[in-house]
């Protein structure tokens, strides 16, 4: 199966320290690996992280999330990928059920774009996101907390 990780459990994987949730985090990607697991961080994600590793000066963290960006298959965005965002962002706000504020650039259909493209290419059964935010990403794509995997 493969794993798409969410900024949560991403950041969690990201920090230098690993203790407490960021170790089970850890422990929890060894093992969905040594299960045959993929694991896959999408390019917003890597984005949502870094940036805040940046603010606050945490180079060890920023250097692990490089780490993991080779180590996992990193998933770039793509214009089919964006396009499919707006799309997701548009039908949100049209029904009324928006994601994230209206002048926000909302990671969350990013990720689920980011998803749906690979759910084209592994088949929908073979791709879920791992994420803290099941709510706003289940809308669209298959989504699930990252420790109940």
């Amino acid at each position: 199966m493969l794993l798409i990780l969410d900024s949560g459990p991403l950041g969690m994987l990201c920090n230098s320290k690993s203790t407490g949730v960021s170790q089970q985090a850890s422990l929890w990607a060894w093992e969905r690996l040594a299960s045959g697991d993929e694991l896959a961080v999408p390019e917003i994600a890597d984005y949502e992280v870094r940036r805040e590793l940046l603010r606050g000066g945490k180079q060890a963290s920023v250097a692990r999330l490089d780490e993991l960006c080779v180590t996992y298959t990193y998933l770039s965005l793509t214009t089919e990928v964006m396009h499919d965002a707006a799309l997701l962002w548009a039908d949100a706000r049209n029904a009324g059920r928006p994601t994230a504020h209206q002048a926000a650039l909302d990671g969350d259909v990013i990720l689920a774009a980011q998803a749906r493209s690979a759910q084209a290419a592994h088949g929908r059964g073979a791709v879920v996101v791992a994420t803290t935010n099941v709510d706003h990403l289940a809308r669209y794509t298959r989504a699930q907390q990252w420790f109940e995997i």
